[in-house]
């Protein structure tokens, strides 16, 4: 009875080795998988651009004005960003047609870069230059609003001088336009020196027209594709800084 008993045990101790065994090699496998992880979608950011005729791109195509090619420049960049462009500016605007739109527009406050671009038109419709002075300040305030609230994402540009056009040169006042844009980009540099703002000065590229004919577009007066291009160049580094702080 004792030697059957320790039979029926074994028996029974070999089958339930063979049922676990089965049950461990039934098991489902989980594979880790290989490869690299996927990559986080580039940052995209939103860049206002305020201004006239240099801004909206007079004579050039929609892709050739500064602000686009600045776009593209930002793009090209090692962190590829994706860049969404909003243009508030039209030929013949002074500071006053600038402010009426901003505030008709409302544009929104979430901007991660502001370029503003503005006076040639004050200069040219022969404003007085009390109102650049009071108009101006107001409207990098108003650029800061739209930036986030943050100075550091706004970039002013000088005024581009046309006396070094065709244009300018049958004008018969090169010499007065000249000391007029410089008072008016004296006054600009020096209220974003005080209020540390960043300027970026592009006038002296603008001075070439005249030795350098493709810096000037077909009407004579505004500047080329090739203009533009140095114009984002030049602003390219700051842009870059503003959006990466």
């Amino acid at each position: 009875m004792k030697k059957a008993s320790a039979l029926t045990l074994f028996i029974y101790c070999l089958l339930l080795h063979s049922c676990s065994g089965e049950n461990e090699i039934q098991k489902p496998v989980t594979q880790t998988p290989t490869g690299n992880p996927p990559t986080e979608n580039p940052a995209t950011y939103k860049y206002l651009a305020l201004g006239d005729s240099y801004t909206i791109g007079q004579s050039v195509c929609e892709t050739c004005r500064f602000p686009v090619q600045l776009k593209i420049q930002m793009e090209a960049d090692a962190s590829s960003p994706t860049v969404n462009v909003s243009i508030i500016a039209t030929t013949g605007w002074t500071t006053t047609n600038l402010i009426d739109a901003i505030n008709s527009q409302n544009p929104t406050s979430d901007n991660d870069l502001v370029t503003l671009l503005i006076g040639v038109n004050n200069q040219y419709q022969h404003k007085p230059f009390s109102i650049y002075e009071t108009e101006f300040p107001q409207l990098t305030i108003k650029a800061i609003a739209l930036a986030k609230g943050d100075k550091a994402n706004v970039i002013v540009v000088s005024i581009p001088d046309y006396a070094f056009t065709p244009y300018g040169q049958n004008s018969g006042t090169q010499a007065t336009i000249t000391e007029q844009i410089d008072q008016y980009n004296a006054f600009a540099e020096n209220y974003c020196i005080q209020h540390n703002i960043a300027f970026v000065n592009i006038t002296d590229i603008t001075r070439e027209g005249l030795t350098n004919p493709n810096l000037v577009t077909t009407d004579g007066l505004h500047p080329s594709q090739i203009a533009y291009a140095r114009f984002a160049e030049r602003i390219l580094p700051k842009a870059l800084a503003a959006v990466s702080q």
